[in-house]
């Protein structure tokens, strides 16, 4: 299941990953890894790490890039993992034989994993256009200055004196 929302100046892309037969305590082990990561970098962390919580997760991190990129037309390497939490989901329960005819109840944990990716261009962008005043607390335009780089060598006018 994807969910998309797009805030005022962010661009989030949801990934969730429903009954996934593992419990939350362990599946929480690879995410505490990405966390905050770059896409790319998190991608890198979760092929290498042992864990068998590992591969859901990486399926997850690669959908929801995936998604981002058909959807919103983000660049992949602009992403970041912005929100990536473990939530316990139903147990399965399961029946086994025992003794004297007797059965045993198993409880199989399953756990839900959300991840959210957030594309930081856009906040570059902002930065660039907009500075914020302390003294204020007003965000304003900054003033475009035409800045220009003199080489001196290519001038001529440092070389031109005999």
């Amino acid at each position: 299941m994807i969910k998309k929302r797009k805030k005022n100046l962010s661009t989030e892309v949801y990934a969730l990953g429903q009954h996934i037969c593992m419990s939350a305590h362990k599946a929480r082990r690879g995410i505490d890894q990405i966390r905050r990561r770059s896409y790319e970098e998190s991608l890198m962390i979760l092929e290498l790490m042992p864990y068998r919580a590992c591969y859901p997760i990486f399926k997850l991190v690669y959908s929801a890039a995936a998604n981002a990129s058909h959807s919103m037309s983000l660049n992949e390497a602009n992403l970041v993992i912005s929100k990536a939490e473990v939530n316990e989901g139903t147990a399965v329960k399961r029946l086994k034989p025992r003794a004297r005819g007797r059965s045993y109840l198993i409880k199989r944990p399953t756990c839900h994993i959300t991840i959210v990716l957030k594309d930081i261009s856009l906040y570059k962008e902002f930065e660039e256009y907009m500075v914020y005043s302390k003294k204020s607390g007003l965000i304003t335009k900054k003033k475009n200055k035409n800045l220009t780089c003199h080489d001196t060598y290519s001038s001529g006018g440092l070389w031109d004196k005999k």
